[in-house]
This record gives C-alpha cells, sequence and structure tokens, in this order.
C-alpha cells in the first residue's frame, strides 16, 4: 500500500471518529463515563484476578464498591449541598452588591484621578459588573433545574454507567487483544509503543489528577468551613472538583470565597483567613500533590488541557469534555512522534548547500 494510501486510510479513520461523536454526542455521555471508569479501574482489578479470582467476580464487585462508595458519599453529603447551594444562590447578589459599596469609593477615586473622557466608561463598566455578576448565579441555577433534557440525561447517566462500566471492565483484556489484532502487521510494533505512550500519558494524568482533585476538595471543603465562611463546603467541593481544568477551580473558587468573605465578615483579618486557605491549598498542589501523583512526565501541557477541555465542551458538551483528555494525550503523543521522526529525517540533518546561500557564496554577512 503506497505511502498516501497509508495517509488517507488514516485520515478516512479521523473523520469517521469525528463525525460519530458529533452525530451521537447526546447519547455517549453514559458510555463515555462508563469508559472512563472501566480504565480508571483497570489495574485495579487485574491486581485482584493475579490473585485468582474470575475475572468477571473481581470486575462486579470493584464497580459495585466504587458506587456504593459515591452513592454513599452523594447521601451524606447531599442534604448540606442542598441546602448551601440554594443559599449561595440567592446570597450571592448581595454579596456582589456589597462588594460594588466597597468598591466604590475608590472607583469615585479614580474617575478624579483618570482623564474625563476615560473615566466616566470605567466607572459605569464597574458598576454595571455587579448588576451583570448578580444575575448568573440564579440564571444558571434556572438553566440547570429547570432543562427537562439534562434531568434525563442524568437519570440515564446514573443507571447506564454502572452497567457500561461493569462490562467493559470485565472485558477490558479481550477488547485491548481485539483492538491489538486488528493493526496493521507491517506497522504493529511502532503502533503498539506510540500506545504504550499514550496510556502512560493519560494513566499520570487522569489517576493522578483525580487524586489531587479529590484531595484538595476535602482539603477546600473543611478548610473554609473551619475558616466560618458561609457556604464554605460547596464552594470548596466545586473549588477542588474544577481542579481537575489547571487553575480554573482554583480561581472560581477563590473569586467565591472572596466574594462571600468580604459581604460576610467585617473583619479583614477572617478575609484573610479565607484568602490564605486557598493560598496554602495551591502550595500544597504545586510542590507536593502534583508531582507526586501526576509527575512532571505525562506529556500534557497545563494550557494544552484547558485549551482540549474548552474545545471539546464547546463542540460536543459534556461527551466533548470525556473524550479531551484522551484525545489530547493521542495528539501529544503523534506530534512527538512526528517530530522524532523528522529530526531522524535526511530533510532535517542535511547539511547546508552553500550553492542555496548568495550570501555564503559571495562572502557577504547577513546582519
Amino acid at each position: 500500500m503506497p505511502l498516501d494510501r497509508h495517509v488517507l486510510f488514516w485520515i478516512v479513520v479521523v473523520v469517521l471518529m469525528v463525525l460519530f461523536l458529533w452525530l451521537f454526542n447526546g447519547v455517549l455521555g453514559p458510555f463515555l463515563a462508563g469508559m472512563a471508569i472501566a480504565y480508571f479501574l483497570d489495574p485495579v482489578t487485574d491486581k485482584i484476578e493475579t490473585r485468582g479470582v474470575p475475572r468477571g467476580l473481581a470486575a462486579f464487585g470493584i464497580v459495585l464498591l466504587f458506587f456504593a462508595l459515591c452513592v454513599g458519599l452523594l447521601f451524606l453529603l447531599l442534604p448540606m449541598l442542598e441546602e448551601q447551594i440554594a443559599g449561595l444562590v440567592s446570597a450571592l447578589p448581595g454579596y456582589i452588591e456589597r462588594l460594588r459599596d466597597l468598591a466604590a469609593p475608590y472607583i469615585y477615586q479614580i474617575r478624579m484621578l483618570a482623564p474625563s473622557d476615560s473615566a466616566h466608561p470605567l466607572a459605569d463598566a464597574v458598576g454595571k459588573a455587579g448588576s451583570t455578576v448578580a444575575g448568573i448565579g440564579a440564571d444558571l441555577a434556572g438553566k440547570l433545574l429547570g432543562g427537562g433534557a439534562a434531568l434525563i440525561n442524568l437519570v440515564s447517566l446514573a443507571v447506564l454507567t454502572p452497567v457500561v462500566a461493569f462490562y467493559l471492565l470485565r472485558d477490558w483484556d479481550r477488547l485491548i487483544a481485539a483492538v491489538d489484532g486488528l493493526l496493521p502487521v507491517r506497522f504493529a510494533p511502532t503502533l503498539r509503543e506510540e500506545c504504550r505512550k499514550i496510556d502512560t500519558t493519560l494513566a499520570g494524568f487522569v489517576r493522578g489528577q483525580a487524586m489531587v482533585c479529590l484531595i484538595q476538595a476535602a482539603y477546600y471543603g473543611i478548610g473554609l468551613s473551619l475558616a466560618g465562611l458561609s457556604y464554605g463546603l460547596v464552594i470548596g467541593l466545586l473549588a477542588g472538583f474544577l481542579s481537575f481544568i489547571p487553575y480554573v477551580g482554583a480561581f472560581i473558587g477563590f473569586g467565591l470565597s472572596m466574594a462571600v468573605a468580604f459581604g460576610q465578615f467585617d473583619d479583614l483579618m477572617r478575609v484573610a483567613i479565607v484568602a490564605g486557605v486557598f493560598f496554602l491549598g495551591q502550595a500544597i498542589e504545586g510542590n507536593f500533590l502534583t508531582p507526586k501523583l501526576v509527575g512532571d512526565r505525562v506529556g500534557l501541557h497545563p494550557v494544552w488541557v484547558m485549551f482540549a477541555l474548552l474545545a471539546g465542551g464547546s463542540l460536543l458538551g459534556f461527551a466533548g469534555v470525556l473524550v479531551a483528555v484522551p484525545i489530547a494525550a493521542v495528539i501529544g503523543v503523534v506530534t512527538r512522534f512526528l517530530l522524532r521522526n523528522y529530526r531522524d529525517s535526511d530533510f532535517y540533518t542535511a547539511p547546508a548547500d552553500p550553492a542555496d546561500n548568495p550570501a555564503e557564496k559571495t562572502g557577504d554577512i547577513i546582519p
């Protein structure tokens, strides 16, 4: 098969995969979530299987335990979270109004110091920002709670995901063997090596980052609650779980915490304590959690991860978010593979020909 037909084949495969995801993104959520859970739990299942436990029984027990823990935590936290979410949505506009009142003297000074032509647009923009942001929480909650399709999708996700996760986890080794058997014989060793690198990248990032998110969610939830911040539990959990997107969780959690803290406390020391919880959390995450649990060899730059998640969510919704990191890992490994081959090629390593450089031919020096 000529090289151009190889390239055409892989282009067709990629196009068909993208088309499939685009056409069925509305129903892929439970299946992709089940696949992600099966991938996450496969190493544990393999260890249990090596001790003589049948694969099916091991997969059933692991999936049952995993979802039992999830449901237990949900029922434990749901009453508190429901009350705090409702209170935060209703109180947030008032907190933002108070922030605007606190900032009013500084806005006035800016208007006095700035040129007359630029002061009024700046002050108007800052003044309108509070009213605009104040309605975001209520509007978002209304959309989430008022969408019938969203409720149906949530129910299907909760019901189908455990079933999909069990069957995929039970048959994981056979599925991998079946895919391996479809690899072109000529390129199979190279493809297996690159797939191992993709697996290493995903294992290092997804499993490690999931542990980081859980630890940060617990830390922020407990830390903000102990600091006396109203709705600290829900803000902390939100900040921790959104930490899967680099810097986004800390940024949103810190912003919400500061808005509530300035609205709740008259003592700046209490506000500083709340801010300190986030500064300490970021120091622990950056210097200990991420280096130990994720490592620096996964090959996924934070900016690339952010772009992949936002692009996937924008194009394919929830399904796009689930496949964003695997696709980013594949693109990263393939790009490094192509760069290695480029650097080893004659096109890159061939010495320069003086005949192609008029400056060297005539003895001129290009500045």
